[in-house]
């Protein structure tokens, strides 16, 4: 199986928010995506940040925005996100009844299009509407809080998806989110994860940058088999 070079995404959910331009810059050269957890207390039991963020935060930065939507009723907002600027936008299956028709008016505003699988949510039902989308994120945590434990056992479904797109040479990424640091990435790497969501990793460390450095090296040694 062929998998793309390894994306790093650093999850602003785990940053300062008084200071948030400074966080955002302090990975910039060294992160792929930055990652943007949005949370609307309904779908998931917390609150975050929204569109106007975004907004200003894409005045500050070039880097791609990963928007991850956390929220009820994905229609009526997402195409907002991509409207702002984001590159990929992320909607959860199990809050959209057409995800193929939503997947297609982000890409109609100019974004990539990402399907959200959260932990309690078999991926099978969902492997045949994967061309619609660019990236499939599946969660390795329950979705709706930064700083959970990784659940290794949520890897089996990543490999399904990995064969899956192996087998009908989808040009898709498979992105992991949830307890994704230095003891966690390789195993995500091995069962064909190709994108990765760190928060805590990151912005817990001194140096945000060197850790996202890190963090992409363990991942190429861990898809190379090294």
């Amino acid at each position: 199986m062929t998998v793309p070079p390894p994306i790093v995404a650093p999850s602003i959910l785990a940053a300062d928010f008084a200071r948030l331009a400074d966080e955002v810059r302090a990975v910039e050269g060294a992160a792929d995506w930055l990652h943007v957890d949005v949370m609307d207390n309904h779908f998931v039991p917390n609150l975050t940040i929204g569109l106007p963020v975004v907004q200003s935060l894409r005045a500050v930065t070039a880097l791609p925005f990963d928007v991850h939507l956390m929220i009820e009723d994905p229609r009526r907002w997402a195409p907002g996100y991509a409207d702002a600027g984001a590159y990929n936008v992320t909607f959860h299956a199990e809050a959209c009844d057409n995800p193929v028709a939503l997947a297609r008016d982000l890409r109609s505003a100019g974004a990539k299009a990402g399907l959200a699988i959260d932990r309690d949510t078999p991926i099978e039902p969902y492997l045949e509407i994967l061309p619609s989308f660019d990236t499939l994120l599946i969660m390795t945590i329950k979705a709706g809080f930064g700083g959970q434990r990784f659940i290794p056992q949520l890897l089996d479904k990543v490999r399904t998806a990995r064969r899956h797109v192996a087998a009908g040479h989808l040009e898709l990424r498979i992105e992991v989110d949830g307890g994704i640091a230095a003891d966690t990435i390789a195993q995500a790497a091995e069962a064909g994860a190709d994108a990765f969501v760190a928060g805590t990793a990151v912005y817990g460390a001194d140096d945000p940058a060197e850790a996202v450095n890190r963090l992409r090296a363990l991942a190429e040694r861990a898809a190379a088999g090294v």
